[in-house]
């Protein structure tokens, strides 16, 4: 048997406006926070492949340790740009790996800027790279 609906008492006008406001705000959040991190592993990224190439370059002959933490640091400038690389330090020193064998080593410490405010002002950022050296 077939009832037709009830009249509509008008009691949730104007409820999907209120909805969307409050769903809206959770979601522009939400879609921040995902940006703030996609941002955070690129430059993660960017920062580590940059340590390793630096490593890798001060670990050839006739070139002195010391020159992989500036050849990575000009390495992340060009890849980020000078205000958030300014944020970030490199520094590369020869160290003893396994069995004595002669390593350079290129430590970057820092930190990435934060647009999304709930997560703090900056994100602490260390990661290090390690090549053999070779022989002259």
């Amino acid at each position: 048997m077939w009832c037709p609906a009830p009249a509509d008492s008008g009691d949730d006008d104007g409820a999907a406006v209120a909805e969307f406001a409050l769903v809206s705000v959770l979601l522009i959040f939400l879609f921040l926070a995902i940006a703030q991190v996609a941002v955070y592993l690129h430059i993660r990224n960017v920062v580590t492949a940059s340590a390793a190439e630096g490593a890798r370059y001060a670990a050839n002959a006739d070139v002195p340790a010391e020159a992989g933490g500036p050849r990575a640091t000009a390495l992340i400038r060009a890849s980020v740009g000078p205000s958030t690389s300014a944020a970030v330090s490199c520094r590369s020193a020869q160290v003893a790996g396994p069995a004595g064998v002669p390593v350079v080593e290129v430590d970057c410490d820092g930190a990435v800027p934060v647009f999304f405010a709930p997560l703090g002002r900056v994100l602490p950022l260390r990661t290090s790279a390690r090549a053999v050296e070779e022989a002259p």
